[in-house]
C-alpha cells in the first residue's frame, strides 16, 4: 500500500495492547490478559488474550500452563463484557454463583512465544433490572491456533452500590480487608505442589482431609487490590492445594477440570475449614487411589453453613 499524506494510517502497524485494566477489575496491568473484544452476535462476543510464558502465582509446570490462568482469564472476561457490552457502570460489583472449566491439556502446552487465545463468549439467561443486566450466564470456548484449549462455564450476580451493601450487610468496604487477621500458618510446600510460602493457601489441622483456609490479604495475585471479602480465584486454588494434600499425587497432576458453586461470601473475621474427600468411580464404586485420573470433592464452611463446594479431576500430564 502507498503510504502518502492522503493516507497516514497506511503507515501505521497494528498494535497490540491490554484492555483497560479497571474493565476486569485488577490494578496491575502485568496481571490483566486480556487484550481486546469484539462483537459477533447478538450475544456473542470474542474476546483475545494472551499467557505469559511465566508467571510469579500462576507456575507453568512440566511444559504446561496452569488451568487456573484459565480461570483467572475467564474470570476477567465477565466484567470486561458487563461494563463495555452491556453498560453495567464502574463501581457495581460481580458475584460468582457457577462456575465450570474442562482444558485439553495437549492445547495447554508452552512454546516458544506466549500462547495467544481467542475466547468464543456466549451470554444467556441474562436478568434484567431497571435496563441492566442483575445476573447472567456466559459459556466460554477458549481456542489456541485453531485448536481447543478449553470449555467453560459460568453464572454471575451484578449488583449496584446499593444493593451491594445491603448484601453484605455491613461489611462493604475496605475495613474488612484492613482489619484482617494475620494469615495462619501454612502446610508444608511439597504437601500442595507449591513452591513458595506465600502461594500456600491451606494450614494444618486437627485430621487428615480438613485444613484451615489460608487468608494472606499481602499477596500480590490474589489480592490485587482490597476486597472485603474472600476472593474466588482464592477458594479456587484451595480445591487444588487440597487434591493434593489429600493425597501424594505425581508433581505432574493438574485440575483438569472443576465443577465450583459459591453459595455465600467468605468472610475474613472467622476461620474457614476446607474438607477434601475422593469421589467414588461410578461405574465400580470404588475410589481409585492409582493411575493418571483422581476425582476429589472439596467443601468449605464457615459458620454454621456450606460456603463453596467443588469437584475437581486431577490427571496426570506426565507419561
Amino acid at each position: 500500500m502507498l503510504v502518502t499524506a492522503e493516507n497516514p494510517a497506511a503507515a501505521r502497524p497494528l498494535l497490540t495492547t491490554t484492555v483497560a485494566k479497571e474493565y476486569v477489575h485488577r490494578a496491575a496491568l502485568a496481571e490483566v490478559f486480556l487484550t481486546g473484544w469484539a462483537k459477533t452476535g447478538p450475544a456473542s462476543f470474542r474476546v483475545s488474550a494472551q499467557w505469559p510464558r511465566s508467571h510469579s502465582f500462576y507456575e507453568c509446570e512440566n511444559g504446561l500452563y496452569d488451568p487456573l490462568l484459565l480461570c483467572e482469564t475467564v474470570r476477567q472476561t465477565f466484567p470486561l463484557l458487563t461494563h463495555v457490552a452491556y453498560d453495567v457502570p464502574l463501581g457495581h460489583q460481580l458475584s460468582w454463583s457457577r462456575f465450570q472449566y474442562a482444558v485439553n491439556p495437549e492445547a495447554m502446552r508452552l512454546e516458544r512465544n506466549p500462547a495467544e487465545l481467542e475466547l468464543h463468549v456466549t451470554c444467556s439467561d441474562v436478568r434484567v433490572i431497571r435496563s441492566l443486566p442483575a445476573s447472567m450466564s456466559m459459556h466460554i470456548e477458549a481456542v489456541r491456533d485453531g485448536t481447543t484449549l478449553a470449555v467453560a462455564h459460568t453464572r454471575f450476580g451484578c449488583h449496584t452500590p446499593a444493593v451491594y451493601h445491603r448484601l453484605r450487610a455491613g461489611r462493604a468496604g475496605e475495613g474488612a480487608f484492613v482489619n484482617a487477621p494475620l494469615p495462619s500458618p501454612p502446610v508444608e510446600r511439597t504437601a500442595v505442589n507449591r513452591h513458595r510460602l506465600r502461594d500456600i493457601v491451606l494450614s494444618p489441622a486437627s485430621r487428615h482431609g480438613r485444613w484451615q483456609l489460608r487468608v494472606d490479604t499481602t499477596h500480590p495475585v490474589l489480592f490485587d487490590h482490597a476486597v472485603d471479602h474472600v476472593p474466588g480465584m482464592l477458594l479456587l486454588e484451595s480445591v487444588r492445594q487440597a487434591a493434593h494434600a489429600l493425597q501424594p499425587f505425581s508433581p505432574g497432576m493438574m485440575p483438569a477440570s472443576m465443577d465450583a458453586t459459591f453459595r455465600k461470601y467468605v468472610e475474613f473475621d472467622e476461620p474457614c475449614w476446607i474438607e477434601a474427600d475422593p469421589v467414588a468411580d461410578p461405574v465400580t464404586e470404588t475410589v481409585q487411589t492409582g493411575g493418571g485420573r483422581q476425582t476429589v470433592r472439596v467443601t468449605a464452611m464457615q459458620g454454621d453453613g456450606l460456603a463453596f463446594s467443588a469437584t475437581t479431576e486431577m490427571v496426570d500430564t506426565v507419561p
